[in-house]
């Protein structure tokens, strides 16, 4: 089973990443919740590494690939664009920002309540962001 994709930035390859995490998660049997769940926050990261980062620049890539280890998924995404500074980051009120209609900036916040560990590293050239999922 392929257990990884490279894409260019662009925003209608995020189906081709949606599509990849749902036939890769098709071998665990997990339930339609979790499958949801893990390809929305992967969807986020990779939205924002290809909007954010990358600012939809069609010669750069965002690669992705997944790992299995004992009772855990590693969904590892890196790219070559600006580093998300997560010391900058503060998460949102979701609560606040539905209460006050505000749509937008709670696509991590998401992301940390969906997954049970996400980390950021940067090096010179290279951004990778790993999310972790225990599965059953």
């Amino acid at each position: 089973m392929n257990n990884s994709i490279r894409v260019n930035c662009t925003k209608k390859n995020l189906k081709l990443i949606r599509d990849f995490v749902v036939e890769y998660l098709r071998a665990y049997a997990l339930s339609d919740i979790i499958t949801n769940q893990i390809v929305l926050a992967v969807d986020e990261i990779c939205a924002n590494l290809i909007i954010h980062a990358n600012h939809e620049n069609p010669d750069k890539f965002i690669h992705l690939a997944i790992h299995q280890q004992k009772e855990m998924l590693k969904f590892e995404i890196s790219d070559n664009g600006l580093a998300f500074q997560r010391s900058k980051y503060k998460e949102p009120n979701i609560e606040e920002n539905i209460r006050m209609g505000k749509k937008g900036g709670v696509g991590i916040a998401l992301v940390n309540r969906i997954m049970d560990k996400v980390e950021f590293e940067s090096n010179d050239s290279q951004n990778v962001c790993v999310l972790y999922k225990k599965i059953k």
